[in-house]
């Protein structure tokens, strides 16, 4: 049995969903790094399923530097639309832009194998996995381009 507050914290660290992280937390023996790479291994899972299905909509995400010298254009693509206008999709292409600017990530491949600017211990295609595990939807970076003065 684990606690409310222990499936609580794990949830705002995963952003997984309550039942989720409660099982984890229960094959992990409340243990809750084990929990974490138990949802990590639900993400990959879902990915790989939905890695087949069609992801013709989406954003396209412009970011410039505050130095105004760096710029970055992003097509993220998902399958649907009301995907593509969640806050969490939106936000997820923001912080891939923002990576794309400091890194200078040079092709989708590379990028993809990237250390995650904002959490170096998962790749780039670890927090895509992430969303789409929470988000339910294939999602997959189409194209992008990095501006330098």
């Amino acid at each position: 049995m684990v606690s409310a507050e222990l499936v609580k914290q794990l949830r705002e660290k995963t952003g997984a969903s309550m039942m989720d992280c409660k099982k984890a937390l229960e094959e992990a023996n409340g243990d809750e790094v084990k929990a974490t790479e138990i949802l990590r291994g639900k993400d990959k899972l879902t990915a790989m399923k939905k890695s087949e299905r069609v992801a013709n909509q989406g954003i396209i995400e412009a970011y410039i530097h505050a130095n105004a010298k760096i710029g970055v254009l992003l097509e993220l693509k998902c399958e649907t639309d009301f995907v593509a206008r969640n806050e969490e999709f939106k936000a997820l292409a923001h912080e891939i832009a923002m990576h794309i600017a400091g890194m200078g990530s040079k092709d989708v491949e590379t990028l993809l194998a990237e250390p995650f600017i904002k959490n170096p211990s998962i790749t780039i295609k670890d927090a895509i996995e992430a969303r789409i595990g929470k988000l339910g939807e294939n999602i997959k970076i189409e194209k992008f381009i990095r501006y330098e003065l």
